[in-house]
């Protein structure tokens, strides 16, 4: 079993910046991809941004150039750094991570923003 927890949302102005980190726990050994999701009310959850193991990325084009995903491996843990932040992208953030033929969600976190 895997345990997700989120952190680093909140309120920021257009054109500001958040990080979001997943930190997961349990009995893990080697984590496959990992990724991030938004969802906003009456739309369907979409990806952001995800990252494989050995380190690629895919990146919605709505935030290419402005937002970067990245992995620690030793923590098990996935960031989204957030830059030049609009208010569409105002949403709740999902970590996703893939384990052993699994899927696990974190509990989301809210970003909101706005002047």
């Amino acid at each position: 079993q895997v345990q997700l927890v989120e952190s680093g949302g909140g309120l920021v102005q257009p054109g500001g910046s958040l990080r979001l980190s997943c930190a997961a726990s349990g009995s893990i050994f080697s984590i496959n991809n990992m990724g991030w999701y938004r969802q906003t009310p009456g739309k369907q959850r979409e990806l952001v941004a995800a990252i494989t193991s050995s380190g690629s990325t895919n990146y919605a084009d709505s935030v290419k150039a402005r937002f970067t995903i990245s992995r620690d491996n030793a923590k098990n843990t996935v960031y989204l750094q957030m830059n030049s932040l609009k208010p569409e992208d105002t949403a709740v953030y999902y970590c996703k991570v893939d384990y052993r033929f699994s899927s696990y969600w974190g509990q989301g976190t809210q970003v909101t923003v706005s002047s």
